[in-house]
């Protein structure tokens, strides 16, 4: 896995990508997977994140998931 990242964070460097750009996308898509698993049970899912609930909604509110 590791090596898996260190290939996506070098392709990611190479194409331009911002950093605040891929940590967005990456909050963004790590967030939904949680949910997902959850079947978007919010208070589970941010138990697993270790975030509060509240902070979880205004993310799923921010990055319209």
């Amino acid at each position: 896995m590791k090596q898996q990242l260190d290939t996506l964070v070098s392709e990611m460097i190479d194409r331009g990508i911002l950093f605040s750009d891929a940590r967005r996308e990456f909050e963004k898509r790590f967030i939904t997977r949680v949910l997902q698993r959850h079947s978007g049970n919010l208070s589970r899912a941010a138990k697993d994140l270790q975030i509060h609930r509240n902070t979880l909604g205004k993310k799923i509110e921010e990055y319209k998931i």
